[in-house]
C-alpha cells in the first residue's frame, strides 16, 4: 500500500483483517493465506480510487478483478471507485423486468460501461447528491439512460433528465422510492427499493467503530441540524435490510432491527450540533 492512500476505507471494507487502518491510513497488517482471502485483496486493490495497493515485483491481474462484485441477488458493487467522487462506492440495482439502475458512479471508462451493461440494460443513473455527480452524464449517455439529481444539488448536474423537487418521497421506478433528505448536502436524497435496501449516499452508513448506523458528523456540507429533522420525517417511513451508502460501510440486519437502529441514530444526531468539517475526526 504506497501513501497515495487517501483513508477512504474502501480497501478495508473489502478486505477485513488483511488491510487495516495504521496513523490515518490504509495498510497491509497481512498477507493473504488462500484463494478467498486472494481474492478479497484483488477486489480492495481494483476498488482503489488511488491505485494504491499492489504486488512489489508484478501488476495486477486484470482477471482477478471481480466487479461489478455481488453483494446479492439484486445489487451490485461496482468496484473501481473515483476520485473525482472521493472514492464513493456506486451500485447497480437489478429490476424485476431485467433492467437496472446505476446509483452514483464509478470511476468512467467505456470498457467499465460494458462491463456494467453486460447484465443488464441501465436504465436510470440515480445521484444521491452532488459530491458523487461527477461522470453521471457520461454513464447516462452511454446507457441512453435518465439521469436523475434533487433540485437542491442541480449545479453539480445541471443537465440532468429528471430533477427530484421539493422534501416530498417519488415513485421513480416500480418498487424504487426516492426520499430527499437535505442535510450533508442541500439535495442530498436516500433512494429506497423493494423495501430491502437503501441506497443512502452520504446520509447514513454503518460505523464499525460505534457498532452501529452513523452519520459523517464531522463533514456535513450543508446543515446537520436538517440533516436531523431530514432523517427524523423519513425514519417512520422507512423499511429496509441493506443500508448501501457511499462512504462508510455496508451491514444488512433484519429489518425490524434495522428499524430499531434507525430510531437510535434519529435520536442520536437530534443532539448533534454544527461543527467545523474535520475530515481526520471523521470514525470509520
Amino acid at each position: 500500500m504506497d501513501d497515495r492512500c487517501t483513508n477512504c476505507d474502501v480497501a478495508r471494507q473489502l478486505a477485513p483483517g488483511l488491510i487495516e487502518e495504521v496513523g490515518g491510513r490504509s495498510e497491509v497488517v497481512r498477507q493473504p493465506a488462500d484463494e478467498k482471502e486472494e481474492a478479497q485483496v484483488a477486489a480492495a486493490a481494483f476498488a482503489c480510487h488511488t491505485r494504491s495497493i499492489r504486488r512489489l515485483a508484478e501488476p495486477l491481474d486484470s482477471a482477478a478483478d471481480p466487479f461489478a462484485l455481488a453483494l446479492d441477488e439484486r445489487v451490485l458493487l461496482c468496484g473501481h471507485n473515483s476520485r473525482h467522487t472521493a472514492a464513493a462506492n456506486a451500485y447497480l440495482l437489478r429490476r424485476p423486468g431485467g433492467t437496472q439502475m446505476m446509483v452514483d458512479t464509478p470511476r468512467w471508462s467505456a470498457e467499465l460501461a460494458d462491463r456494467y451493461e453486460a447484465s443488464g440494460q441501465v436504465t436510470d443513473v440515480l445521484l444521491t447528491h452532488r459530491d458523487h455527480a461527477a461522470h453521471g452524464r457520461r454513464y447516462a449517455d452511454r446507457f441512453g439512460a435518465r439521469l436523475w439529481i434533487h433540485e437542491g444539488d442541480l449545479s453539480a448536474a445541471p443537465d440532468a433528465d429528471q430533477v427530484l423537487r421539493g422534501l416530498d418521497p417519488v415513485e421513480i421506478g416500480e418498487g424504487v422510492i426516492a426520499h430527499p433528505v437535505p442535510g450533508h448536502t442541500e439535495g442530498s436524497v436516500l433512494y429506497l427499493a423493494d423495501d430491502t435496501y437503501c441506497f443512502s449516499g452520504d446520509s447514513l452508513y454503518w460505523s464499525r467503530a460505534k457498532g452501529g448506523l452513523a452519520v459523517a458528523e464531522h463533514v456535513t456540507w450543508y446543515s446537520i441540524e436538517e440533516q436531523a429533522a431530514s432523517l427524523a420525517r423519513v425514519a417512520p417511513s422507512l423499511r429496509f435490510e441493506w443500508v448501501l451508502p457511499g462512504h462508510g460501510d455496508r451491514k444488512r440486519l433484519p429489518a425490524d432491527q434495522m428499524a430499531q437502529r434507525l430510531a437510535e441514530l434519529v435520536a442520536q444526531v437530534a443532539e448533534l450540533r454544527p461543527r467545523p468539517v474535520d475530515f481526520t475526526a471523521h470514525q470509520w
